[in-house]
């Protein structure tokens, strides 16, 4: 029961789910791959878990070149010998299939197969909606079975001027994974059929590994001894809503609120940020840290007093899933499924987003009331442990698969499902 996880890069700082779910299915004994388009071997000591299993890194593939175009054409016969040479028959029937398919540009598609053909899965997992958009031939060329994840940008931007961009991936997948019910929704407003095979499946977290500091949350926060701390963690992008957050800090600054907010990522917003501190008159309060590795990241999350994130598109968010599990309260937006992800009044506030000012005004509550901040980072760390548990996700994931593949495991039941799971 091979299973191939096709993902654009990995691994990926801002990707750990993926990385977490490929080594909790490898400790239970799944036949796991990882087929990627671009692999970042120097980040590999950012995952310490990652980077000491050998079996791990050799279960990570990545596609041939295809740019230059003449290196990726040049290449073409070489991918077929090699395919013809470790899987004879798999590729005469990959090549047979696909000649009526599509003609003579299945030449091509085999080189971006390579991996696929070679490594012939049961499951082909695309781990992005995007990516599956003009591969679902592959059902038919490899007799695998397909499974789509979509988690935000995928459904929220990805191919908006296109009707039909999905509709062969609606037609064809044989099972449909979202973050959330938010995100199937979104999905049904682009064509998705509502019959469709699907499962809900949020995020996870190895609880183990995120161990809040103690802190007391018995002062009064924002004074000129003690400031307020603030955190964000994610890619800079403009969907993440960072203007937003600036103009709440500029609220509480004008408030005669002391402060101090850090920004944790990197990206190619990073300028508009950088400007916007400038412009708004924050950068004596206002650090960016540029992207860190996970460990550091919670040393960040311990220093803090209170996580925002004022994303106007979000599909789940990890980073505030992280927060909670280090009793952090958290101000956020209510961008897409966030609302799924903090229990608003209970682990911290979802206010309507592109509202600095109802940002601001949460952050002074939590800055003058000590109680609150304990009571709600101590609800986050609670509701994690209950509702966000990696192996609770593993196992809706073995379900997933298991349920594709029509089959059995000792110790769980055959699964159809047609609709919500």
């Amino acid at each position: 029961m091979r299973v191939v996880l096709v993902v654009p890069s990995f691994p990926q700082v801002s990707e750990t789910f993926i990385i977490s779910k490929f080594l909790g299915l490898l400790k239970r004994g799944w036949d796991v791959h990882v087929v990627c388009g671009t692999s970042s071997p120097e980040q590999l000591h950012w995952f310490p878990e990652l980077e000491q299993s050998a079996l791990a890194r050799k279960r990570v593939h990545r596609v041939w070149p295809v740019r230059p175009k003449l290196v990726g054409a040049a290449l073409v016969p070489a991918a077929l010998v090699s395919c013809l040479a470790s899987a004879p028959a798999r590729t005469a029937l990959y090549l047979w299939k696909g000649i009526r398919l599509a003609g003579s540009d299945i030449l091509r598609r085999l080189y971006l197969d390579y991996h696929l053909i070679k490594l012939r899965p049961a499951v082909v997992h695309f781990e992005f909606g995007a990516l599956a958009v003009g591969r679902m031939y592959l059902k038919e060329l490899l007799n695998c079975r397909i499974v789509v994840s979509f988690r935000g940008y995928d459904l929220n931007f990805s191919g908006l001027e296109q009707e039909d961009y999905y509709s062969e991936v609606w037609q064809k997948a044989d099972m449909l994974h979202f973050l959330g019910e938010d995100l199937r929704r979104r999905a049904l407003r682009r064509g998705c059929p509502p019959d469709r095979p699907h499962m809900l499946i949020p995020p996870a977290l190895d609880i183990r590994r995120f161990n809040p500091s103690a802190q007391s949350h018995t002062e009064v926060l924002g004074t000129e001894n003690r400031p307020l701390r603030l955190l964000s963690v994610g890619r800079l992008e403009w969907k993440k809503g960072y203007e937003h957050a600036l103009q709440a800090v500029r609220f509480l600054k004008d408030r005669g609120i002391k402060l101090v907010y850090r920004i944790v990522g990197a990206g190619q917003y990073i300028e508009a940020v950088a400007f916007c501190r400038y412009q708004l008159g924050l950068e004596d309060c206002v650090e960016l840290l540029g992207a860190m590795p996970q460990e550091q990241v919670l040393e960040q999350m311990k220093w803090a007093d209170v996580f925002l994130h004022a994303a106007v598109s979000e599909g789940f968010c990890n980073a505030v899933l992280e927060a909670q599990a280090m009793k952090l309260p958290v101000v956020c937006s209510d961008a897409g499924g966030l609302p799924d992800n903090v229990a608003d009044g209970v682990t911290g506030f979802v206010v309507p987003r592109r509202n600095p000012k109802a940002m601001a005004d949460k952050l002074e509550l939590l800055a003058a009331n000590p109680e609150l901040r304990r009571r709600m980072g101590n609800a986050g760390r609670e509701r994690v442990e209950s509702c966000f548990r990696l192996e609770d996700q593993i196992d809706r994931f073995e379900k997933l698969y298991l349920t594709v593949l029509d089959q059995e495991r000792p110790g769980m039941g055959k699964g159809v499902i047609s609709g919500e799971g």
